[in-house]
C-alpha cells in the first residue's frame, strides 16, 4: 500500500468532497453551477460553524475569493485545481479594492466559472456582501446568498455571553465602530445609549475609548460591564471583561480580530463560560445574584 503522506491526503480530500456531494444529493440541496456566484459566510472562525451550503460550494468552486478572516482549514475541501484569490480587508493593512473584487466576480462568472465569494461571519453583516450582490445584479449574473454565523452572535456565544436574556435585555443593537472614512460613524449615540440595553460593536477596537465616552455622556454607567472577545471561536480565543470606564484601555491591549459587547448580559459569562468549564473552570449558577438577593430578602 502506498503510504506517501501527500497521496493519502489527496485521497482523503477526494473522499471528503465525494461525501459532501452525496449529502447534498440526499438532502436535495442546490449546487454551485457554472456562471453563478455564491456569496457565502464561513462563520467567525471555528470551521464547524460553516453551513453545509458553504462547505458544498467550497468543494465545487472553480474560483474562490477568500476573506482574510476565513479559517484556512476550510480550503482543504477545495478541488486541487481551484483558483484561490485573496480578497481580504484588514484595517491598517494593504487590501483589495472593492471595485476590483466586484469586477473579478463578474468576469469569472461570465467565463462560465463556478465562483464562490467566501466571507468571514455573514456576508450581509458588515461584510460588503450587499455591494457585491448589487454588482452582480447590474451585470445580470445569477447569484445565491448563503448566510453565516456572524461574530456578533457566534463570538458572544463562545464567550458564554447570550446576545439576549430575559433578565438583562430584550433588545440588542449591532454597530460598526468605524465608518468608511476610518472614523467613528456619525450615529445618534445618545439615542443608542438610551434605547439599547446591549450594544455589540464590530470593528470597534480602535475607537472603543471614544465610543465609551459618548455612551457615558449620554447616561450609561461607568461601571457597566463590557467584554472584548478576540479570535472568537478559535483555540486562541481570549475574553477581556472590564467596565465601560476601562473599555478604551482594555480594547487597546486586545488582539484582533475582536468583537466588543457592552451591557448587563456580559455578567452572565461567569455562569455560562462553557469553554472555561471544559478547561476546568467552576461556573457560577447565579451570575446575576438574583437567587442570593431573593434569599437575603
Amino acid at each position: 500500500m502506498n503510504s506517501d503522506p501527500l497521496t493519502l491526503k489527496t485521497a482523503q480530500d477526494r473522499g471528503s468532497r465525494a461525501a459532501l456531494r452525496q449529502l447534498t444529493q440526499m438532502l436535495d440541496l442546490p449546487r454551485l453551477q457554472p456562471g453563478w456566484v455564491w456569496l457565502a459566510g464561513a462563520g467567525p472562525g471555528d470551521p464547524g460553524l460553516a453551513s453545509l451550503h458553504t462547505l458544498s460550494a467550497i468543494a465545487e468552486a472553480d474560483v474562490i475569493f477568500v476573506d482574510a478572516l476565513v479559517n484556512e482549514a476550510l480550503l482543504g475541501l477545495a478541488r486541487p485545481n481551484v483558483k484561490i484569490v485573496r480578497a481580504g480587508k484588514r484595517g491598517g493593512k494593504p487590501s483589495s479594492l472593492q471595485s476590483e473584487i466586484s469586477y473579478q466576480l463578474v468576469s469569472y462568472a461570465r467565463r462560465g466559472k463556478r465562483v464562490l465569494r467566501l466571507k468571514g461571519g455573514d456576508p450581509f453583516v458588515f461584510g460588503r456582501g450587499g455591494e457585491e450582490a448589487q454588482a452582480l445584479v447590474r451585470a445580470s449574473i445569477p447569484f445565491r446568498i448563503v448566510p453565516g454565523v456572524t461574530a456578533g452572535i457566534g463570538g458572544l456565544a463562545y464567550a458564554g455571553i447570550p446576545a439576549t436574556h430575559r433578565d438583562t435585555n430584550q433588545a440588542v443593537t449591532f454597530l460598526t465602530g468605524q465608518g468608511a472614512d476610518g472614523r467613528i460613524p456619525d450615529l445618534d449615540w445618545a439615542a443608542i445609549a438610551k434605547g439599547s440595553p446591549t450594544i455589540v460593536l464590530y470593528m470597534g477596537r480602535k475607537h472603543a475609548g471614544e465610543i465609551a465616552a459618548r455612551l457615558v455622556a449620554a447616561g450609561r454607567s461607568l461601571s457597566e460591564p463590557a467584554a472584548i472577545i478576540s479570535n472568537a471561536s478559535l483555540e486562541n480565543q481570549s475574553v477581556r471583561i472590564c467596565t465601560l470606564a476601562e473599555l478604551g484601555a482594555a480594547a487597546a491591549g486586545a488582539e484582533t480580530p475582536a468583537i466588543i459587547v457592552i451591557g448587563e448580559n456580559v455578567r452572565l459569562a461567569k455562569g455560562l463560560d462553557w469553554l472555561g468549564a471544559l478547561a476546568g473552570r467552576t461556573l457560577d449558577p447565579d451570575p446575576l445574584n438574583r437567587d442570593r438577593l431573593r434569599d437575603a430578602g
